[in-house]
């Protein structure tokens, strides 16, 4: 798969890395291609440095992982998104986020072209994108959306980052749950003082 990565720090990062390792084509879109944060990737297969427009052209599918206040510039930087998925991994903490909305993934919708938007790889820590593993057993991730081509994309992606499964918590209507969720793991790991190595995982019985 073709994939934009808009927003090169830890989880744009993370995954990248994760993803170009697994075979598919990572385009950095930034800013300045003389210097970016998350320069270091370029050294990871299958990865070029290209403006914001340029990646997201020739992309299939966009990864948005900027901070929260910044979603609707950078939404509205991307250009024509008309026929490309836009996995939204951002979150609205404390009150920061774009004004007037309650989560960045309506913010994404409402300024931009395509509607295979989707949130995913937003509950949890980078760290844990890096390396989803513990003893032995891998965390789940979830994703939320409308849009069932988007999940489906996100749901495969979450499996060649290492994730167990990822699995469907709803529709564009379930948008604020998961940032909700992604709030419950900042306050373990931060707040309550348990670190950020600690992770979620769906049991069945």
């Amino acid at each position: 798969m073709k994939i934009a990565i808009i927003g090169t720090g830890n989880v744009g990062g993370a995954l990248a890395t994760k993803w170009a390792k697994a075979g598919h084509t990572l385009y950095l879109g930034v800013r300045n291609l003389e210097e970016f944060k998350g320069k270091e990737l370029l050294k990871n297969p299958n990865t070029t440095a290209l403006s914001i427009q340029e990646a997201v052209q020739i992309a299939e599918l966009i990864l948005i992982s900027t901070p929260a206040p910044m979603a609707v510039e950078v939404t509205q930087s991307l250009g024509d998104t008309t026929g490309k998925i836009i996995i939204d991994a951002m979150n609205i903490v404390m009150g920061r986020g774009p004004q007037g909305y309650s989560n960045t993934s309506k913010a994404i919708l409402d300024h931009t072209q395509t509607k295979d938007v989707v949130k995913c790889f937003n509950s949890t820590g980078f760290n844990n994108m890096e390396n989803p593993n513990y003893n032995q057993e891998a965390l789940d991730m979830f994703v939320a959306g409308d849009s069932e081509r988007a999940k489906k994309a996100a749901i495969q992606l979450a499996k060649d980052a290492g994730f167990a499964e990822c699995y469907n918590v709803g529709g564009n209507d379930k948008f604020e749950l998961m940032e909700q969720f992604a709030f419950f793991w900042i306050n373990l790991a931060m707040f309550q003082s348990y670190g950020r190595n600690i992770g979620f995982k769906l049991l069945k019985r």
